[in-house]
């Protein structure tokens, strides 16, 4: 029996230096393999930093066309607003020169709301409604020049030009 033993213990010492070696070479494969998929990482994430990069420069870009054209599109609304509503409070208040004030013409809309005024003043006596119906009627010939203007024609004349009276 001892020999027997002896066998048994040595095929025991040959299978377990068998499964060392087997589980060296697994382990050489798995070392070998995770270094590949790290190599592939790697590879992928810069790959993906590229991407990345390429797409921020596009976002960068279109954001810059679109703050763009917003601004100029902002720039033509607010003229056009600013001539529909000088326009329209040229034809209703004119006598008060709020169209003057909103066009920036604060000296122009002063004087004619000084004159407005003077009229309501001396309305009781006859001098003052014709104090009052002048600056009415400027008001009113100047709403409807700035609502018939085209929109690049009354920006051009009253807003860049600065042309205060008519």
């Amino acid at each position: 029996m001892s020999d027997d033993n002896k066998n048994l213990s040595d095929d025991l010492n040959d299978m377990l230096g068998d499964a060392k070696e087997g589980a060296k070479k697994a382990a050489d494969k798995v070392s070998e393999k995770a270094s590949d998929l790290a190599d592939d990482a790697k590879e992928f994430a810069g790959e993906a930093k590229e991407k990345a990069n390429e797409f921020a420069s596009e976002a960068k870009e279109t954001a810059s066309e679109f703050a763009d054209s917003a601004k100029e599109a902002f720039n033509s609304a607010s003229g056009d607003n600013k001539k529909i509503l000088a326009g329209i409070l040229g034809i209703i208040f004119g006598g008060l020169g709020v169209h003057k004030f909103i066009l920036g013409y604060n000296k122009e809309g002063g004087i004619l709301l000084g004159i407005w005024i003077l009229g309501a003043v001396l309305s009781c006596v006859g001098i003052g409604l014709l104090l009052i119906w002048i600056p009415g009627v400027i008001g009113l010939i100047e709403g409807i020049i700035y609502l018939t203007k085209s929109d690049e024609e009354f920006y051009n004349t009253y807003q860049v030009g600065k042309k205060p009276w008519f």
